[in-house]
């Protein structure tokens, strides 16, 4: 048998986390690795070896926390030795190494991480639930490695003294924890949830201090769009004309 696709094979990276492409995380466990990692539900599309595959349990801390903010993690874990393949929904992903540094982070775009690091939900200093940061995050911090997601290849921005990034907080996923950050709605009209007098734009995040951000070039869309005919989830097989036996979630 011939063909392009055999172009395709699993790629050779002696690294505990490799891209096999833009689109798709190479996680090995064992073998001088590390025999576990935890990583998005549902996100495992191949596997070779001997991986089981569990329900991460959360701490009573982290259950109280994701009740009362809706902020979490959703992960499982994987544990044996062998390499597994991840990706969600053909999202582009990064893999950054934080040595002891911290990431402010919306939970919905990480993909993978190592279980030496830790989180907790902070709130993000704002008086509005903002569609893209919305009211809290996840601060993970520790010694390892994190997988993120995001809609197209991001811009990472730097923040120094003296010199402020502004970024629409319906693009941000992420940013270093030791920035500050402020929520800014440049309009005069006072119903704040309409967009910037004709603009588009809605809510921005300013930054100061020392760190980086993360922007993807996409933001939220809106929800009739969403799920409208046609719409992105249609296109994936959910929404309105997607859904098994009508179920707008195809669930």
């Amino acid at each position: 048998m011939q063909s392009s696709l055999f172009g395709h094979a699993p790629v050779h990276n002696p690294e505990r986390y490799s891209l096999q492409n833009e689109h798709m995380l190479k996680v090995q466990l064992g073998n001088g690795h590390p025999d576990h990692c935890l990583a998005r539900v549902g996100s495992m599309v191949a596997y070779q070896g001997a991986i089981d595959f569990d329900g991460n349990l959360r701490s009573g801390a982290e259950q109280q926390a994701a009740a009362a903010t809706g902020e979490q993690l959703q992960l499982m874990r994987a544990q044996g030795t062998g390499t597994m393949w991840l990706a969600n929904m053909s999202q582009s992903i990064h893999v950054l190494d934080l040595d002891f540094e911290g990431l402010s982070v919306d939970g919905q775009y990480v993909l993978a991480l190592d279980s030496s690091l830790s989180w907790n939900v902070v709130a993000i200093e704002s008086a509005q639930s903002v569609a893209g940061a919305g009211s809290y995050n996840l601060d993970i911090s520790g010694n390892g490695k994190i997988a993120l997601m995001t809609s197209g290849k991001p811009l990472i921005l730097r923040v120094t003294h003296g010199a402020e990034v502004f970024a629409d907080a319906d693009a941000v996923i992420a940013w270093s924890t030791r920035l500050q950050i402020s929520m800014q709605a440049q309009t005069n009209s006072a119903r704040i949830y309409r967009r910037r007098r004709g603009t588009g734009e809605g809510w921005n995040m300013a930054f100061m201090g020392e760190g980086y951000v993360v922007v993807q070039p996409s933001e939220l869309l809106p929800p009739v769009e969403f799920i409208q005919p046609g719409g992105y989830l249609a296109n994936r097989g959910l929404g309105q004309d997607g859904g098994v036996r009508g179920n707008t979630w195809g669930q």
